[in-house]
C-alpha cells in the first residue's frame, strides 16, 4: 500500500511534469508555424525545421528530465511538510487508544489552517474524554463505597445476632429493614442517573410551572412540618423533554431546600419564566451560609457539603444534585448554583423552550 506522502509526491510531479510538457508543446508549435525556413532569426541564423527538431528534442527532454527530478524531491519535501500536522494528529490518536487521554496535540502555527482545526477539535474531545472517564471513576468509587456501607451494616447485625441468642429479633427486623430500604434507594438514584446520561427517554412538551407545581404539592406536608413556607409563582414555561426525569429534577430541587434550611421559618420560592429562546426554573431557598468554593463540588455524586445539615428520613443518597445535573445536561440546559448572601442557595435552571 503506497503512503499519503508518497501519491502526494508523485502527483505534485506528475502534475509539474505535465505543465512542463504543455509549455515545451506549444514553444514547438509557436516554432514550426511563426518561425519560416528562409526567415531570418536571432543573431543572424537562419533556422532550418530540421536543425530545429534536431536540436529542440534533446534540450526539451532534457528539461522534462530535470522537471520530474525536481517534482519528485520537492514534492517528498511539500508533502512531508503538509502531513506532519497529520502524522502529530496520527500519534495522539494512538495514545488515545492506548489509554492515555493526557496527551495534547497543541498544534500552532498562524493562520490557522484544516489541520490546526482538526487538531484543536481532537484536543477538545481528549479534554472532555479525560474528565468524563475521571468522572466516571471517581463514581465507580463512590457508588462502591457507598454501597458498601449498607452491607456492611447487615452483616454486623447478622453476626450479632448470630452470636447473642438473647438479641432482640424485632429491633433486628427494623434495622435491617431501614438498611435496606436505603440501599434500594441508592440503587435506584444509580439507575435514574444512568438513564439520564444515557438519554434514553421520549421527548414530549413539558410546562414547567405545572411540574413545580405537582412537585411542590407533593412536598408541601413535608415543608409544613419543618415550618417552611413553600410558593410557587411564575408563568408557563414549555420545554421539550422527558415529563418524568424533568418532574424528579424538580422534587430532588425542592426536596433538597426542604432538608436544607432553617430549622424553623425558613422559605423556598420556585419561580418558573419563559424566555426567549429557553424556559427558565429558578428555586431559592433560605439557610445556613454557603462558601463558595464549595458550591461546584455540590453536583458530584456523593457529594454533600459538610456545612449542610442532615437528618431524618428524606436526607437522601448524596445523589440529588448529581442527578439533577445530569437531567439538564440530557434535555441540552444549563444549571447555575448561586449561594445567596444571607445564606441559603440559588438553583437556576435554563432549558431550551420548543421550537
Amino acid at each position: 500500500m503506497r503512503s499519503a506522502r508518497l501519491r502526494l509526491t508523485l502527483s505534485y510531479a506528475g502534475f509539474l511534469l505535465l505543465a512542463g510538457a504543455v509549455l515545451l508543446a506549444v514553444v514547438w508549435a509557436y516554432l514550426l508555424r511563426y518561425v519560416p525556413d528562409n526567415d531570418q532569426g536571432l543573431l543572424g541564423i537562419s533556422p532550418n525545421r530540421f536543425l530545429l527538431i534536431r536540436e529542440f528534442a534533446p534540450a526539451a527532454a532534457a528539461a522534462l528530465g530535470f522537471l520530474l527530478v525536481f517534482g519528485l524531491l520537492g514534492g517528498w519535501l511539500l508533502a512531508g511538510r503538509m502531513l506532519a500536522p497529520l502524522t502529530r494528529i496520527t500519534e495522539a490518536a494512538r495514545l488515545a487508544a492506548g489509554g492515555s487521554l493526557a496527551h495534547r496535540i497543541r498544534l500552532g502555527g498562524r493562520p490557522a489552517n484544516e489541520f490546526r482545526e482538526l487538531a484543536d477539535v481532537f484536543d477538545a474531545m481528549l479534554e472532555r474524554l479525560e474528565s468524563r472517564v475521571a468522572e466516571q471513576q471517581r463514581f465507580a468509587a463512590n457508588a462502591s463505597h457507598e454501597l458498601r456501607t449498607p452491607l456492611a451494616i447487615s452483616q454486623a447485625l447478622l453476626d450479632v445476632a448470630r452470636k447473642d441468642p438473647e438479641f432482640d429479633r424485632g429491633e433486628l427486623v427494623e434495622r435491617l429493614h431501614a438498611v435496606t430500604a436505603r440501599a434500594i434507594d441508592l440503587t435506584e438514584a444509580l439507575l435514574l442517573l444512568s438513564r439520564s446520561d444515557g438519554r434514553a427517554f421520549t421527548r414530549e412538551p413539558v410546562d414547567l410551572s405545572l411540574v413545580a407545581e405537582e412537585a411542590a404539592e407533593t412536598l408541601l406536608p413535608l415543608a409544613e412540618q419543618r415550618g417552611i413556607t413553600l410558593d410557587v409563582t411564575g408563568e408557563p414555561a414549555r420545554a421539550s423533554g422527558s415529563p418524568a426525569l424533568i418532574l424528579r429534577m424538580v422534587t430532588n430541587l425542592v426536596q433538597n431546600a426542604i432538608v436544607h434550611n432553617l430549622p424553623g421559618g425558613g422559605t423556598i420560592t420556585v419561580h418558573t419564566e419563559p424566555r426567549r429562546y429557553a424556559s427558565v426554573l429558578r428555586i431559592e431557598n433560605t439557610g445556613l451560609p454557603l462558601a463558595p468554593d464549595l458550591v461546584p463540588t455540590l453536583v458530584e455524586p456523593f457529594q454533600r457539603g459538610s456545612e449542610r445539615t442532615r437528618a431524618g428520613e428524606h436526607t437522601g443518597v448524596g445523589l440529588g444534585l448529581a442527578i439533577v445535573h445530569s437531567i439538564v445536561r440530557a434535555h441540552d440546559g444549563m444549571l447555575e448554583l448561586t449561594p445567596r448572601a444571607a445564606g441559603g442557595l440559588v438553583v437556576t435552571i435554563r432549558l431550551p423552550a420548543p421550537r
